[in-house]
C-alpha cells in the first residue's frame, strides 16, 4: 500500500496514529535543524516535520514522495486556522523519494503572475495549482449534477457522430480526409442540430448529451475551436416546456454549486427591448446606464453627424472630469471596434455643456439635453449616430466599458433572464436574407402563415438564457412541416436542389410523420467558468488552446508529411459515380 491516508483528510482525531502519505512537496521551510514541508495531494495538504536534517536535505519543490510518520496536534500557537489540516502535523519517521522534479518553469504555489502561454505549455503543472484544480472539480461536479437532472426529467442520453457531412451552421467546418475514399471528406459537427432533430423523428421524444462541437472561426478572445455544449431536444413541446426544463437544469447547478437560488420563473425581455435599452441581445442587468434614443430629439438638428437614421446616448457618471487624453482614448477605443469615433458632451459642475459636440448644437438642443438622457453635473454623455444596429452595438459596448471603468457592476450578483422574440431573418449585405439562428428555426405562431411576406419583421420562436451579460444557452421551436421549411428556404434563396444536397437526409426523414419539437443548447464551458469564478473558458478546459487555436502543450496544429498527404488523399479528385 503506497498510502494509508490522504494528506487533506487528517484531523485532530488522527493524533497518535501512524500514517503513510504520498504526494508532492509543495513548500519547504528550514528552521535551524527542523525542516517543515507541506505535502500536497489531490485532497489538500498537511504539514510534515522532519527532526533530523538527513531525512529532508534532498527534498525540493514538486518532488513526489512517500512519508511515514505519526500524527500529532500542533503546539499551541502554531495552528493554522486557514487550513482544514491546520490543527495537526505529521512527524516524519521515514521518507522515500518516489520521483524527482526538474527545476520548475513557474512556481506552483502562490499567485505569481505567469503568462498564459507558459501555463498552457505546462498545463499538467498548471493543474496542480489549487485554483485550476478546483475549476476542474467544479466542472466534474456540474457534469454529474446535469446528468442527474436530465435523468430525473426522463431524457435519453444519445451520442451523435463526430464524423459527418458538411452542413451550413454559421461557421466554417473542420474537414477530415477519408483515406479509403480519396477525394472525399468528413466534416466535424458544429453542433448535433440535424441529428437531434432526427432523434425526434425516431420517436425518442426526450434526448440530451454533452456534445463536442467544432467550429473553424476567426480569432476571438474567448472562443475555442472545440467546445462542449449540453444539447437538449424534446417532442410535443412549445417554448414554455423547453424554458421550464432549462430553468430546472440551471437552477439545480447554481443551487448546489454556487449556493444561489434561481428566482424562477426568470424574467423575460424581448430582443427588440434588449437592443433598444442595452444595445445588446445579452444585456447585463447588474447595473443601469440604459441607452436613450435621441433620434426624435435631434430630428431638426443642423449638426450633420446627428442627421442619421438613429441617434442614441449613454451616460458615464463622473465622466465629465476625464482628461483630454482619456477622452481621446475613447475615440481610439471606438475606432478599434470599427466605428469612426464616439461623440461626447461634458456636463460641467455648473450644469453647462462643453466639448466639441456642444459647439455644434443649438441653444434649444443644449437646454434639454442633460434632462433627456438623465445626466447630472460632472457626467459625460456619449453618442452614436448612423445605421440603427451598428450605432446600438457601439453604445452597448460603451455601456459595458463604462460599467467596468466606473466600477458600476456588482460582481457578487447573479443576473439571469430570457431574451425572446428575436428576428427570424436579417439582411445578408448582398440584397438577400440569412437566418438569425439557423434555417430550421420556426416562426412565432402569429408569423407562421406570412413570414415570407415580411422577412424583416418576422419573429422567430426562439429564446436565449443570459447570465451576467453572457449568453449561456439558446434554442428554438423547430420547423417540422415540409411546406413551411420550403418557405424558409425560399426566403434564404436556397433552391430545392441545394437544400437536397446540403441536408436531404433530414428532409427525407421529415416525410415520415415528424412530431412538433424544439430544444436548447447550453454552452457547458461558459457555465462551468461562471460557476468556478473564472474569467475565461480556458480556465475550465483541461487542455485548451490559445485564442489563435494553437496548442502550446503539443504544438498542434502541425504540418503533415508528403507521405501522409498522399495516403490521406488530400489532393485526390473524387471518383465520378457511374
Amino acid at each position: 500500500m503506497i498510502r494509508t491516508h490522504t494528506a487533506g483528510s487528517l484531523r485532530e482525531e488522527h493524533a497518535g496514529q501512524q500514517v503513510t502519505l504520498a504526494g508532492w512537496v509543495a513548500r519547504r521551510r528550514d528552521h535551524g535543524g527542523v525542516v517543515f514541508i507541506d505535502l500536497r495531494d489531490a485532497s489538500g495538504s498537511a504539514q510534515v516535520v522532519f527532526r533530523e536534517e538527513d531525512h529532508a536535505h534532498d527534498l525540493r519543490a514538486e518532488y513526489c514522495v512517500q512519508v511515514v510518520g505519526q500524527v500529532r496536534v500542533r503546539p499551541e500557537g502554531n495552528e493554522n486556522p486557514d487550513l482544514p489540516t491546520g490543527a495537526i502535523e505529521v512527524v516524519a519517521e521515514r521518507v522515500e523519494v518516489l520521483s524527482e522534479s526538474a527545476p520548475l518553469p513557474f512556481p506552483i504555489e502562490g499567485n505569481v503572475g505567469v503568462s498564459e502561454e507558459a501555463r498552457l505549455k505546462y498545463r499538467y503543472l498548471d493543474i496542480r495549482r489549487q485554483q485550476v484544480a478546483n475549476a476542474m472539480r467544479t466542472r466534474s461536479k456540474a457534469t454529474y449534477l446535469a446528468n442527474e437532472v436530465m435523468n430525473e426529467l426522463g431524457f435519453v442520453y444519445v451520442e451523435t457522430p463526430t464524423l459527418t457531412r458538411s452542413t451550413p451552421e454559421g461557421a466554417r467546418d473542420f474537414l477530415v480526409p477519408v483515406r479509403l475514399q480519396p477525394g472525399n471528406w468528413y466534416a466535424l459537427p458544429q453542433s448535433p442540430q440535424l441529428f437531434k432533430q432526427l432523434l425526434q423523428v425516431a420517436g425518442l421524444e426526450r434526448y440530451y448529451q454533452l456534445a463536442k462541437c467544432y467550429r473553424d472561426e476567426d480569432l476571438r478572445a474567448d472562443r475555442q475551436p472545440e467546445f462542449t455544449q449540453i444539447d437538449v431536444e424534446m417532442s410535443f413541446v412549445d417554448q414554455e416546456d423547453v424554458i421550464e426544463v432549462g430553468e430546472k437544469l440551471i437552477g439545480r447547478l447554481w443551487r448546489e454549486i454556487a449556493g444561489y437560488e434561481l428566482p424562477t420563473p426568470l424574467p423575460r425581455m424581448t430582443y427588440a427591448d434588449a437592443m433598444a435599452r442595452y444595445g445588446s441581445d445579452k444585456p447585463d442587468l447588474r447595473f443601469g446606464q440604459e441607452l436613450v434614443e435621441m433620434t426624435e430629439y435631434f430630428a431638426n438638428t443642423s449638426f450633420r453627424v446627428f442627421q442619421a437614421d438613429y441617434v442614441g446616448a449613454v451616460v458615464m457618471p463622473g465622466g465629465g472630469s476625464q482628461t483630454r487624453k482619456e477622452l481621446d482614448g475613447w475615440q481610439e477605443w471606438a475606432r478599434s471596434r470599427g466605428a469612426k469615433g464616439l461623440a461626447y458632451v461634458l456636463v460641467q459642475e455648473d450644469g453647462t455643456l462643453g466639448g466639441p459636440v456642444a459647439k455644434n448644437l443649438s441653444e434649444e438642443e443644449l437646454s434639454g439635453l442633460a434632462a433627456k438622457v438623465g445626466a447630472e453635473p460632472g457626467d459625460a454623455i456619449f453618442f452614436a449616430a448612423g445605421a440603427r444596429n451598428a450605432a446600438r452595438d457601439l453604445l452597448g459596448a460603451a455601456r459595458l466599458e463604462i460599467g467596468r471603468r466606473c466600477d458600476l457592476i456588482d460582481e457578487s450578483l447573479w443576473s439571469f433572464l430570457w431574451v425572446v422574440d428575436a428576428p427570424m431573418f436579417e439582411e445578408d449585405g448582398e440584397g438577400g436574407w440569412t437566418a438569425v439562428h439557423h434555417p430550421f428555426t420556426g416562426p412565432k405562431p402569429e408569423w407562421a402563415d406570412n413570414f415570407q411576406d415580411h422577412p424583416g419583421e418576422a419573429l422567430a420562436y426562439a429564446y436565449d438564457m443570459v447570465c451576467n451579460g453572457m449568453e449561456i444557452g439558446g434554442g428554438s421551436i423547430r420547423i417540422h412541416r415540409a411546406e413551411m421549411q420550403q418557405r424558409v428556404f425560399d426566403v434564404l434563396g436556397i433552391s430545392k436542389e441545394e437544400a437536397e444536397s446540403k441536408f436531404g437526409f433530414l428532409l427525407e426523414a421529415f416525410k415520415y410523420g415528424p412530431p412538433p419539437h424544439g430544444g436548447i443548447a447550453y454552452g457547458w464551458d461558459r457555465i462551468c467558468m461562471l460557476l468556478s469564478g473564472g474569467d475565461s473558458i480556458r480556465d475550465v478546459i483541461a487542455f485548451p488552446k490559445t485564442a489563435s487555436g494553437f496548442d502550446p502543450l503539443t504544438g498542434a496544429p502541425t504540418p503533415i508529411t508528403a507521405d501522409q498527404r498522399k495516403e490521406a488523399g488530400v489532393d485526390a479528385q473524387p471518383k465520378t459515380e457511374a
